[in-house]
Order: C-alpha cells, then structure tokens, then sequence
C-alpha cells in the first residue's frame, strides 16, 4: 500500500537553476525508482532563512507531494543527509485533512495563477 507523504527541502542558494532542477530531479527519481511516484512539486523559490544554516541566510524551497511505500522513507532521507545541496528538509505523512487541505491549496493556487493571466 502506498501512504502520501509531504516533502520540504531547502537547496543552497549557492546553486544555478539548473544545479536546482538537477538536485530536484535527483529526488524525484528517487521516489519513482522505489515504487512510489511524484504527485505534486512546487518550487518556492529564493527565501529568507529564519535563522543562518550554515552561514547563510537564505535558500530555495521546494515541496514534493508523493506516494510511496513506507520503507522507502528512510532511504529518502538518508539521501537528503548525504547531499551537501540541502540545507533542511522535513518529511511528513499526510493523513486525511492534511491531503484535503493541500487539494484545496492546489486548486487556490492555480485559480489565483489564471486570474492573473487573465
């Protein structure tokens, strides 16, 4: 059975975009050749940093919706440990509200991108 699962990760800001989207694949990948598959990405882009990690103020965030087995989990994150790109990261398992409440984030979000087009 595949459980949801919620990743934030903030990359160095040190990195182009495309050492970004590289790292960001790297991860991606990683869930999809463990059984599990990607469902939503968001990149947050360039933010400021409450407090200094690793002498510097700010990075660039980014959210990952997946599904996977749960034995996939420590291995993900064993990966993030080991990558000298990320800063932070938190994983967290969605229950019921949280998956509703992000369904509801997606559909704000995209309906608030298309007024703006408009």
């Amino acid at each position: 059975m595949l459980n949801k699962y919620e990743t934030v990760f903030i990359l160095t800001p040190v990195l182009s975009d495309d050492q970004a989207k590289e790292a960001v694949k790297k991860y991606q990948d990683f869930v999809k050749s463990n059984g599990g598959k990607v469902t939503h990405n968001e990149n947050w882009g360039l933010k400021k940093l409450a407090y200094p990690i690793q002498k510097k103020s700010t990075g660039f965030y980014y959210l990952m919706e997946f599904e996977a087995p749960g034995a996939t989990i420590n291995p993900f994150e064993v990966e993030f440990k080991r990558d000298e790109r990320v800063l932070r990261f938190l994983t967290t398992r969605m229950d019921k509200h949280h998956a509703t409440y992000a369904e509801k984030r997606k559909v704000k979000m995209k309906s608030n991108a298309s007024s703006t087009e408009a």
